[in-house]
């Protein structure tokens, strides 16, 4: 069965004793390497009176500074990397604002890359038989390549669609080109989705199976509307362009958290206040450090994600460690009257309240200096006109009890017409009107 194909045995299902022994041999090639060729690594190092000759085992990282989004934008464009310009063979950025982080790959470092996305691929079940069609973006941004390579690494079919292609243009492709895998964010999918309900085109008549979905936090529940809609079994995938992405984490076909590829990154998971590490289980921010990167290494780069780690066996009889799906970010975080809460947990009360769906907008202002809160939830296909406004004005009670009760926040409370939510873009979830 494709679904069971591990496409690196010898590395994926390697002894964690192994893992771990070969971290450290080359988590200390990755430090001296940094702290010879890369500036800002040598003054870190050296402020924090970092020896290197005392990092020895995993936990001695915690001897080590961390590197932030910030450290990254004032090195711009070159100086973090770790090689001459000559020996970098592909350069990416990311970032809408400000200066972006620019991060320059080696040959070696394309090598790699190929192969952690190649094995995510093959975890979700794909094959060289399937026809994967990417609708991400191809420019500076590194998915829509990742995926690519990927893809084309396990001997699939590609089809390079591209954001900038229609939704229709999108489905065209799908039935016409037989496109049997999907590659794009969950956003973009529920706009497929609705356009395929809006040609009045089924599912069934496509050759969909496989939707691995990228980029924006979504939820169990949007999963299950978009493989109800699709038709497909859908897997998340984990990875940031400073690090590779895809590449650094993804589901199995068992879908009980995502698979990081240890053997080029070491993870932690730390508390975003005290900067402490938590271990394994308990939620925190996720930290990465490279231990394969020649062009960009990143020492304990702090991702602002939230999540956690599962060390129990898997039984897809992979080893490495696994993550739980990312939800929410540090920079998510929602300070309201003296209380903070992230956008996810308003998500979770709407998925367990009959009568809305889980799209929403979070509208922050201010009013005669005081803090104000509009949520709009989409009310659900399934309240009618017949269910009456007694039945309505029951849901909205129940809605405002649970977020006043479980955030201890009060919030104006908006209703609007089914899908009118759907579209708006991850970044658009919260807008926040409130004076600096």
């Amino acid at each position: 069965m494709g679904e069971k194909i591990i496409y690196n045995p010898k590395s994926e299902t390697m002894p964690r004793e192994d893992i771990e022994q070969l971290q450290i041999e080359k988590l200390q090639s990755t430090l001296n390497r940094a702290y010879r060729n890369v500036a800002f690594y040598q003054k870190a190092f050296d402020a924090n009176r970092v020896n290197l000759e005392n990092i020895k085992d995993i936990d001695s990282l915690r001897q080590l500074p961390f590197t932030t989004k910030e450290d990254l934008q004032k090195s711009y464009p070159y100086d973090m990397f770790a090689v001459p310009l000559r020996n970098i063979v592909r350069i990416h950025s990311s970032g809408t604002t400000g200066k972006p982080i620019v991060v320059g790959f080696t040959r070696d470092d394309l090598r790699n890359w190929t192969e952690c996305a190649a094995r995510l691929l093959a975890a979700a079940g794909l094959t060289e038989h399937d026809v994967v069609q990417i609708a991400l973006d191809y420019n500076l941004f590194t998915s829509g390549f990742g995926f690519q390579q990927g893809a084309e690494h396990i001997g699939a079919s590609v089809i390079p669609a591209s954001f900038t292609a229609s939704v229709e243009k999108q489905i065209v492709i799908m039935k016409d080109f037989k496109t049997t895998a999907l590659v794009t964010t969950p956003s973009h999918a529920v706009k497929i989705a609705s356009g395929l309900e809006e040609m009045r085109l089924h599912a069934e008549a496509l050759n969909l199976r496989h939707g691995l979905f990228w980029g924006e936090r979504w939820s169990d529940q949007l999963r299950d509307q978009l493989e109800a809609r699709l038709g497909i079994i859908s897997t998340d995938t984990y990875g940031l362009t400073e690090m590779m992405s895809p590449g650094v984490a993804g589901e199995c076909h068992l879908r009980d958290g995502l698979h990081i590829n240890e053997d080029h990154f070491i993870v932690e998971v730390i508390n975003p206040k005290t900067l402490e590490p938590e271990g394994v289980g308990p939620e925190g921010e996720l930290v990465l450090t490279t231990i394969t990167k020649e062009g960009f290494p990143l020492i304990r780069y702090r991702t602002g994600d939230i999540t956690s780690l599962d060390p129990e066996p898997c039984a897809c009889a992979r080893t490495f460690l696994k993550m739980a799906r990312v939800l929410s970010r540090t920079d998510d975080l929602i300070s309201f009257r003296g209380v903070e809460f992230f956008p996810a947990e308003i998500e979770q009360i709407l998925i367990e309240v009959e009568g809305v769906s889980p799209h929403y907008q979070i509208i922050l202002g201010r009013e005669a200096g005081v803090d104000t809160l509009e949520l709009k939830v989409e009310i659900s296909d399934s309240i009618t006109f017949l269910d009456g406004l007694k039945s309505v004005e029951n849901m909205l009670a129940q809605l405002s009890r649970r977020i006043k009760n479980d955030l201890e926040i009060e919030a104006k409370i908006t209703l609007v017409e089914p899908k009118a939510l759907q579209h708006i873009e991850a970044k658009d979830r919260v807008i926040d009107k409130r004076p600096a």
